[in-house]
């Protein structure tokens, strides 16, 4: 490329100093020679000044188009570069955050469906296990049908356009509670745990059923994992909210995690992510709630439930527009 752009602005020179002097040509032929040169010196230092920029500019662009979206940072001080420049530096930050978000959405979706795969596959194992008592037979097959169509509403959500989970509504308690004891007894009764509900019944809030259960099912997992001895789910009030504490008979939160325990990337295991309590920190505030680690030793999270639907926005004040 910079061969033929040395080239090119060689015969450009050339052809327009051949222009310029033929009319001096006819009056003084000695300064042909001299016009000639300069021309083509001319020429060369221009090709050598512009073929730089124009060979990265294209390297940078070839960069962006196979995926390495490098961004140049580079201005050569000419107007039309530098246009072309900014314009590739802005489309390398693009695809870094476009990138960046795909990667973040499967890292999200990958852990939003290992819980109710996992539980779908241990209901069938238990109805293998089970193929000459009919009367199991049909309670795990309800209890697979129940995990699959969750497993399906998972689906839906993380394939919606706008990638949100249906708003807040007021909604049972006891019900989430009561699916997310159905998945996960199996799991605690084969490492000979136990998993205990206590509590106030009959509680309802205003949350999104999905996003309460995906809560539960990571502080739960937690517990599983991290924990140890009896896991309890107990259910609370107060004049604002209605609150679901999970808790077990662990070691608890080692002490230098506590103060960054709900960050991305922060775990007891060095094959953790750390996404999942960020992750249910996040779908609780999107209605209202908070989770909150209200005792470290043993480790006990409190998740706050709104008993109000929220307010709605203020009216505008201005005039009409």
């Amino acid at each position: 490329m910079r061969r033929r752009l040395y080239l090119s602005h060689l015969a450009v020179g050339l052809l327009a100093a051949a222009t310029a002097t033929v009319a001096v040509f006819l009056h003084n032929g000695v300064y042909l020679l001299v016009s000639l040169t300069l021309a083509a010196w001319l020429g060369v230092v221009f090709a050598v000044r512009l073929a730089k920029p124009v060979e990265e500019l294209a390297e940078a662009a070839g960069r962006v188009g196979s995926g390495d979206p490098r961004p140049l940072a580079r201005r050569y001080g000419a107007t039309d570069l530098d246009q072309i420049a900014a314009g590739l530096d802005r489309s390398a930050r693009r695809l870094i955050n476009l990138l960046a978000a795909d990667r973040e959405l499967a890292v999200e979706t990958s852990h939003q469906l290992r819980t109710p795969l996992t539980a779908l596959s241990m209901r069938l194992e238990e109805m293998i296990a089970s193929a000459d008592d009919p009367e199991a037979v049909r309670e795990e097959g309800h209890a697979a049908l129940a995990q699959a169509e969750r497993l399906a509403d998972v689906v839906s959500t993380l394939l919606t356009p706008s990638r949100r989970a249906p708003s807040a509504e007021l909604t049972s308690v006891d019900q989430v509670i009561d699916q997310q004891v159905t998945e996960w007894e199996p799991f605690f009764r084969r490492v000979g745990r136990r998993l205990v509900v206590k509590g106030l019944r009959g509680l309802h809030a205003h949350f999104t059923p999905g996003g309460l259960a995906q809560i539960l099912a990571t502080l739960l997992d937690n517990a599983l994992m991290h924990g140890g001895g009896t896991v309890t789910i107990e259910t609370s009030l107060n004049p604002r909210s209605v609150i679901i504490e999970v808790a077990d008979q662990g070691r608890g939160v080692p002490p230098e995690l506590v103060p960054r325990i709900f960050e991305r990337t922060v775990s007891s295991r060095p094959e953790g992510t750390g996404l999942g309590l960020s992750l249910a920190r996040t779908m609780a505030a999107a209605d209202g709630g908070r989770v909150v680690l209200i005792k470290a030793r043993p480790a006990t999270f409190a998740v706050f439930l709104p008993r109000n639907p929220p307010d709605p926005a203020p009216a505008s004040r201005g005039g009409p527009v």
